[in-house]
């Protein structure tokens, strides 16, 4: 009897791709969630397996654990997530998971993990016959989440806090609608942002770090910074802050992309300002753009920021070539 497998994940490319990585000789019976609120309504209790995001819409894996956990329901628990942060491997683990994957997955890691499990299978072939359509935002947002967990880590580890990442956000817009995309970024605090260029392989942008003025305190405190002036103090903290997480994402997107990104000098957009003012002089250059929005919070502190990517109409159909070399 076949083995029955539930994959949760938001994201087409990643059920895909764990899909893929099950060994082809194991014989399983997999179906997909879309979300934790879909997780918990199809778990069943002849599943064997749930291999689990963490960062979803509508429930994320934390609270469907919780909820397995209140259910009193029998189930290994693989999460499989780009939230690498020590923090959350050890918050999933108190919940109750079998064990903590990052993501990409690799193949090698999953098998050995289902052995030590004492599931056996003959090879190792590549499951070929899943058939998911994905689109280049899907892919967009799959990569993000994974470049932005990996600038998380390093940022809670320097902060010695966790970072709460949501689920970035992928859309292509018309050059006139950026103001919209970040109207919804900003609040009514004013803002400080600073901007660099990347380019490589055909793909062009431009990272557009967002750092809320109301979140200068506490994350001077957690970066135990020490300055002459308080400008000083707050021009080195937004340059510090913007070089770990712009630095971290876009290598983190190249190198998953195949390819390696030239960066331009970071330079400081505004400071103190609102988002009008900080694009007003950079945004007759786009026509149509990719953006990838993502979001940082810092949990039990007032931190927050926004890391922007915004891709060149030209660069869609360069991303869209590379996008096979990851499935």
């Amino acid at each position: 009897m076949a083995t029955p497998i539930l994959i949760c994940d938001d994201s087409k490319l990643a059920r895909k791709q764990l899909a893929r990585a099950l060994p082809d000789s194991w014989d399983i019976d997999i179906s997909f969630a879309v979300n934790g609120l879909d997780c918990i309504e199809n778990l069943g209790v002849d599943v064997r397996f749930l291999f689990l995001d963490l960062n979803m819409p509508e429930m994320d894996g934390y609270e469907v654990l919780q909820w397995i956990q209140d259910q009193g329901i029998d189930i290994d628990v693989v999460v499989v997530s780009g939230d690498i942060q020590a923090e959350a491997q050890s918050r999933v683990m108190d919940l109750g998971a079998l064990a903590f994957i990052k993501k990409p997955v690799n193949m090698g890691e999953l098998i050995g993990l289902l052995r030590d499990e004492g599931i056996s299978f003959e090879g190792q072939s590549l499951r070929r016959e899943q058939s998911v359509e994905v689109n280049v935002q899907e892919y967009c947002q799959e990569i993000a989440n994974i470049a932005m967990g990996q600038a998380a880590s390093l940022l809670a580890q320097v902060l010695g806090a966790f970072v709460l990442m949501p689920v970035p956000k992928v859309n292509n817009i018309e050059g006139c609608e950026l103001h919209m995309v970040l109207a919804e970024v900003q609040n009514k605090d004013a803002v400080s942002a600073v901007c660099q260029g990347f380019i490589g392989s055909g793909i062009a942008g431009e990272a557009l770090m967002i750092f809320h003025d109301a979140s200068y305190d506490d994350m001077a405190k957690l970066m135990k910074y020490e300055a002459d002036s308080e400008a000083d103090h707050e021009l080195e903290l937004l340059m510090d802050l913007a070089n770990l997480l712009i630095g971290v994402c876009i290598k983190g997107i190249a190198d998953q992309l195949g390819t390696i990104f030239s960066q331009g000098h970071p330079v400081v957009l505004g400071r103190h300002t609102d988002i009008a003012s900080l694009i007003e002089r950079n945004t007759s250059k786009w026509s149509k753009i990719l953006t990838i929005e993502m979001s940082y919070a810092i949990e039990g502190y007032n931190i927050n920021c926004d890391l922007l990517l915004l891709f060149t109409e030209d660069s869609i159909q360069a991303i869209e070539t590379r996008m096979p070399i990851m499935v």
